[in-house]
């Protein structure tokens, strides 16, 4: 199925209370792509996401969901189009896992909410694309960090929507899960149509998988393109505080950041002394 839903937020505030975290943003999510949300801690990408997601009410402005105000929406409704894993997400007491991730499957129900087999073949293929069918019987407070975040994306997946928000999904995984999760998301986009929206504090892995990436500071979108044209020393400069250098990456030929910290800064003047210039 081709994906044709848009989601764009248009002159966007979103606050906690008093604290204003974003602030006058626009956002068109391209669609058919895997859109990757960077930024410092307290950027803002996360309460962006949450406003995305109909999670926060915004104070000013709106998103909109194919042209509709999505606050405005029935929640079914929304549901059937969108799927969020949030960052901290919460599973009732002793739950087993296949339970849990069926729970992705309620908007697709009917009024009597009967299950059938293409429940039953929805939660297999979510359990087997995140690798947790061997946990299908065992109860969500008994497994790791790790694996319950395996799960976690297993519900999001379950739901099948067109339209799929994640913050920061590879949190407590390993470095294997985490890529295993991002290519499992890029086939979703590639072999499937679907508009993935994802907050990662990885900026080389965020620069490997995403087709556009959105740079924020202080509630802001400071920078948004292609990983080639985002991803340069000035705007890791300016977004993270913190110099670097862009090198090429030798699997991806995408660009690959260097930190530069203090302790190795004095290395980097040498080499300048000695005319050598690595550079993206």
């Amino acid at each position: 199925m081709s994906n044709k839903h848009q989601l764009l937020a248009a002159g966007l505030d979103l606050a906690y209370g008093d604290r204003q975290i974003v602030t006058g943003l626009s956002l068109t999510v391209p669609p058919g792509k895997l859109t990757v949300i960077v930024g410092a801690n307290a950027s803002g990408k996360s309460t962006l996401l949450r406003g995305l997601a109909r999670l926060l009410t915004p104070t000013r402005g709106a998103v909109y969901l194919d042209g509709k105000p999505i606050h405005q929406m029935p929640t079914r409704e929304v549901a059937t189009l969108l799927g969020v894993l949030p960052q901290t997400p919460i599973a009732p007491d002793a739950i087993a896992v296949t339970d849990l991730v069926g729970r992705g499957r309620y908007p697709h129900q009917g009024w009597f909410r009967r299950w059938t087999t293409e429940d039953d073949a929805a939660v297999a293929e979510a359990l087997n694309a995140t690798d947790t069918a061997d946990l299908a019987g065992r109860a969500v407070d008994e497994l790791s960090g790790g694996q319950r975040q395996r799960v976690w994306i297993a519900m999001a997946l379950a739901q099948d929507t067109q339209l799929l928000l994640l913050d920061e999904p590879t949190t407590y995984l390993d470095i294997n899960h985490q890529v295993e999760v991002l290519d499992l998301l890029t086939d979703l986009v590639r072999q499937r149509g679907r508009t993935v929206v994802v907050v990662l504090h990885d900026l080389n892995l965020a620069c490997r998988y995403a087709d556009h990436i959105v740079a924020m500071k202080s509630g802001h979108i400071v920078a948004e393109g292609s990983p080639g044209d985002v991803m340069t020393e000035a705007v890791v400069a300016d977004v993270f505080g913190m110099p670097s250098r862009i090198v090429r990456d030798p699997v991806s030929d995408t660009p690959m950041v260097v930190p530069i910290g203090r302790h190795h800064a004095g290395s980097l003047e040498g080499q300048a002394k000695r005319g050598v210039a690595v550079t993206y």
